[in-house]
Formats: C-alpha cells, structure tokens, sequence
C-alpha cells in the first residue's frame, strides 16, 4: 500500500503507518475508509477493536509480563485531517493520496496540507500495538473521527467502551512542551440574507482577490499577528465604498473556521470610468497592508481583473451594506490575554469562512476561550451585531475547556521521564487551540488523568505544513521510556 518515500527513516514501523496513512483520504467527515483501515489492523494483529457508529476506533491490547497490575491508559489522537491545498495544486481530497517528500529533516506533502495533525498520533499508537518487544501496561488506542470540524467524534464517544483513566493525547506540535490545560470553544454561523437584483449592463465585471498570505491554525498561530484575507477584504470594500459607486455580485474567502484564511475573492462591478480609481486604491490598499503586515506577512497582495463575461445578478443596495458592514466590524483575533499564565491567550476568534450562496452568504467564526464565560461573551457580540445587519447565528460544535490538575500522576511521570532522557527539564504549558482532552475530561466527570505531547509540526493546517523527522524520533523514543515508567 505504502509508495517506500518514507521508508528508509527511523522509526521504521511509524514511518510506515504514517505513509499508509497518507494513501487514504481522510478528511473530517470522509473517514469511512480510515476507519476500517483501522479494524483491519486490529484483527490483523487479533487485537479486541470497537468501531461505533461515529466512526471512532478503540484497539485494546493486553499488558506486557511485568506489567499486569499496572493501570491501563488510552492512547489517543484523531484519524481525521485539514484539507488545505494551493490554488494551483490539482488534488482531490476525496479520492487522492496525499504526495509526500523529503525535505532535509523534514515530511511535506506537496501542494497540501501533510496531515501529520494528527496522523503521527496514530501512526504511533498503531506502532505500539503491534509491536512484540515493546514494554507496557494495557493500551487502549482511541482513534476519533471529525475532530477538526468540531471535535464530533469524541463527542460521541461512549465512554463505557474505555476502562483506562490515564490518557496520553499526542496532538501537541512542539517537542519538549507537555500540555496540561486547554481553550474550549464554539463554531458561530452567521446568516446574512441577500436580495438579488438584475445587474446594470453598462457596467464592468471584475475580481477582486487577496493572495499570499500564510494562514495558519486559528489556536496555535492566533497570536502570530498574521492576516485574515476575510478581513482585508472587508476593510477593502470599506474603502471602496467611500470612493466609487460598485455592486457585489458574490463574496467567497477560506475553506476551514479553524484556519486563519489565506485567500479571498470578491467579484465587483464598477463603471467604466472608475477602473483607474478603483485600481489605485487597491495598489495603495496593498502597501498598506504589506507595512502593516511586513513582518508577519510580506508577502500579502491584492488583485485585480476583469471578467469576460461579466455577471447578471449583483446584490442589493441594503443587502451589499449588510454584508460589507457585517464583513468590517466582526470581530477577529485575539480578544483577551490571560493574567495567569503569561503570553497564554486566554480568548480569540477567526473569522475562518464567507461563502456566498442563492439569497444568503454565510459567515463562520471559530470562538475559543479556556475560560466558558467568555466564549459566550465573544459569541454574544457577534450575534449582536448580526441582529444589527439582518442576519441570524446559530452555534455548532460547542466543546468544553480542559481545565488545569494539580495533581496530575501521569504528568508526574512524563517530567521524570523527560529529565531521565534530556537532563533538563520539559517546558509545562496550555494551549489556546482545542484538544479533545476537554471532552475526555467532561466525559469522565474529571476522572481522567490527561496530558498532551507531540514531535515538532510546524505550519499546520496550511499546504507548508510539515514534520520534524528527528523530532518524530526523539518522541518516539521518549514515549517508550515513559510507557515502561507506568508501573
């Protein structure tokens, strides 16, 4: 099944379910054949395997001699990935494999997001499994599905199925950084109607596009000060507005509410006579934005191109003014810092999403918080201000924060380890993005002992997504160590 491109690099046997991993689809919502990749492996390795009606895949394996009476634990990680690619990159997330290369000491996919978020997790856990040499207590791999479009897996989970109450989560992204607490957050859709009326024939179609921004992952790279294409556009039209007279005809930016978005096109039309205003303005608009961004974002650029043919059916004047309002003045990026923990982002939203569908266009915010009052003081504003502009919100995927325990056996254990292994200490941290661990933990009534590490992934969500070969190693080796230390 594998293409070899990984084979030669260590460790072998999770390089291997890496690869085999990257040959089949699986982006949130399409794990079906994942899924049963995963059932597969267990009866292949007569292992005890669940899959319930989410998808979700538990693989139980006994405990090594020596190992018995040791408390059992969860390895856990989610079978689903981002489906990011570039504009000119020709791939299906449907139905085509993803094309991994070397890079020095790194994986890539090419033209797409790698999926290492969080393949890796179970590449590893698979690993474990089926291994013959490998000291542990009893292992319960829980794979879940649609973690990255709202955490519906675990979601769904039933937790009558899982018997171990210590849980390794590998969907962490910086080797040596154990995490310990993490934001709980919502999915806001937006409602704008739209009434469309019959385009002036005297006027130019044109396209409006924001490229060359980096993106990212709306948890981990919030505080990276990198633009939102969405709300470049926003502030765009803005300007517009008080310098010529234009209609919108549709309005379409990013793929995904946790990914900060990177590209965004807006067809316009404009008289004839305003083309060289409207082109100066945008040639302006784009220094502004690359001095403002010039160390998060350098790259940012605006285009600007006529369409042949142009387009028959533009929005009304007050639907326009709605959309554009709403568009300007949403909120985005970081709202709240945290007073506990320094540099910890305490709550922010990504206006990840604008979609331009018959009579409406849709806005998606991704709203996270590690404290539960201020998520929903962040989604009342945003529900304020589309009462403001006729619109309507609904929530989706509303999932709980992972609060901090002191007392904590298997973090314990992990700084052992780590100090055993490196003698230094491990950085112990929280995060901003969302990890399953606060399902985990609500679901178990805080019962589940939890902490959260990875090997080194950087670009996440984003087509330079990429993965840290030595890194993979190092953690590798690391979770042996911290498998035996379990006694």
């Amino acid at each position: 099944m594998t293409k070899g491109v990984l084979k030669n690099l260590q460790p072998v046997e999770v390089f291997r379910y890496f690869e085999e991993l990257s040959e089949i689809p699986r982006g949130s919502g399409n794990e079906k054949e994942v899924s049963d990749y995963l059932v597969a492996f267990a009866k292949e390795h007569n292992l005890e395997v669940i899959q319930d009606k989410a998808l979700n895949v538990i693989i139980k394996k006994k405990a090594t001699p020596g190992y018995e009476n040791s408390p059992a634990i969860v390895i856990q990680g989610h079978m689903d990935m981002v489906c990011e690619k570039n504009v000119a990159t020709k791939h299906d997330f449907t139905k085509d494999p993803l094309q991994l290369r070397i890079v020095d000491d790194m994986v890539y996919a090419t033209g797409t997001t790698l999926g290492a978020d969080n393949g890796i997790a179970i590449a590893m856990g698979l690993a474990v499994l089926a291994s013959n040499e490998i000291a542990h207590p009893a292992v319960e791999l829980v794979c879940t599905t649609e973690e990255e479009t709202g955490m519906g897996g675990a979601t769904e989970l039933d937790s009558k199925n899982i018997d171990a109450r210590i849980l390794i989560n590998i969907d962490s992204e910086e080797e040596g950084t154990f995490l310990v607490s993490c934001a709980g957050g919502l999915t806001a859709k937006t409602i704008i109607p739209v009434t469309l009326e019959d385009a002036d024939k005297n006027l130019s179609t044109y396209t409006v596009r924001i490229r060359g921004l980096k993106g990212g992952h709306s948890g981990m790279e919030i505080d990276k000060g990198r633009a939102n294409s969405n709300k470049l556009m926003g502030r765009i039209l803005m300007e517009l507005s008080s310098l010529v007279d234009f209609r919108v005809a549709s309005i379409n930016g990013g793929s995904k509410h946790n990914a900060i978005p990177r590209e965004m096109d807006t067809i316009i039309l404009i008289k004839a006579e305003d083309k060289a205003k409207v082109q100066e303005k945008l040639v302006e608009l784009e220094g502004t934005f690359k001095n403002e961004f010039r160390t998060p974002d350098p790259d940012v650029k605006i285009e600007f191109e006529e369409m042949t043919p142009g387009v028959a059916r533009v929005f009304s004047a007050q639907s326009q003014n709605n959309v554009i309002n709403y568009l300007y003045l949403v909120q985005d990026g970081i709202n709240s810092m945290s007073m506990d923990i320094k540099g910890l982002v305490e709550s922010s939203l990504n206006l990840g999403v604008v979609t331009t569908r018959e009579n409406e266009v849709e806005f998606i915010s991704a709203v996270r918080s590690s404290v539960r009052s201020l998520k929903m003081e962040v989604f009342n504003r945003i529900a304020a201000l589309a009462k403001l502009v006729g619109g309507e919100v609904s929530t989706e995927s509303n999932y709980p924060e992972w609060a901090y325990n002191p007392d904590s056996k298997i973090r314990t254990i992990f700084e052992d380890t780590y100090r055993k292994i490196n003698g230094k200490d491990a950085k112990i941290d929280a995060i901003h993005a969302g990890l399953e661990c606060g399902l985990f933990g609500e679901k178990f009534n805080g019962e589940m002992d939890m902490i959260s590490f990875g090997p080194n992934l950087y670009d996440v969500h984003t087509p330079d997504e990429h993965m840290s070969i030595s890194s993979v190693q190092r953690s590798w080796e690391f979770l042996l160590e911290a498998l035996k230390a379990i006694k």
